[in-house]
């Protein structure tokens, strides 16, 4: 059992790192973006400009998925050294990553409709569609939680060995 975990946090290791690397490689191509943008040598419209800009908000919105997810696989399968099984610790994952998608989804339907206002305002439908994907997640991990409160009351001890875990990856 003990070999079969060890390949469990060296996967998650592995997937980590690549999610690293994929974020940061985001905010690089954000940077490149924003200078694109920026770049007063370079003779462009305003509207060119504003849609640098907006592209670079958009690559940094999903860098901070990557960064996120990666950071949450961390704390959650490898420095806990835990199984996620226990109910607490399953809602508690899905918290973290629900958070991050909902709000990736709303930057990202902000940005879409930024762009598409002016470029191509009959695409806006597509846009709204994120944005109401964004509500229904954020609804439904809404319903969830308050669904899977009284679970929690039923296992005050995993909620209080979850919240002394957090104290001490603070430390």
């Amino acid at each position: 059992m003990q070999i079969i975990r060890k390949i469990f946090a060296v996967s998650y290791s592995a997937i980590i790192v690549l999610f690293i690397c994929c974020g940061l490689a985001l905010v690089f191509f954000a940077a490149l973006e924003l200078w694109h943008g920026l770049n007063p040598g370079e003779a462009m419209p305003l509207r060119s400009r504003f849609n640098f800009i907006v592209e670079a908000i958009g690559l940094l919105t999903i860098a901070v998925v990557a960064l996120e997810l990666g950071q949450t696989i961390l704390e959650e399968e490898v420095q806990r050294k835990v199984q996620v099984s226990a109910p607490t610790r399953v809602r508690r994952f899905l918290s973290r990553f629900m958070v991050v998608v909902v709000v990736a989804l709303s930057i990202e339907c902000l940005v879409t409709v930024f762009a598409l206002a002016h470029e191509d305002p009959a695409r806006l439908p597509q846009a709204a569609a994120i944005g109401i994907a964004a509500g229904v997640l954020l609804a439904a991990w809404g319903i969830f939680i308050k669904m899977n409160k009284s679970a929690e009351e039923l296992e005050p001890e995993a909620m209080a060995e979850a919240k002394s875990e957090d104290r001490n990856m603070k430390e």
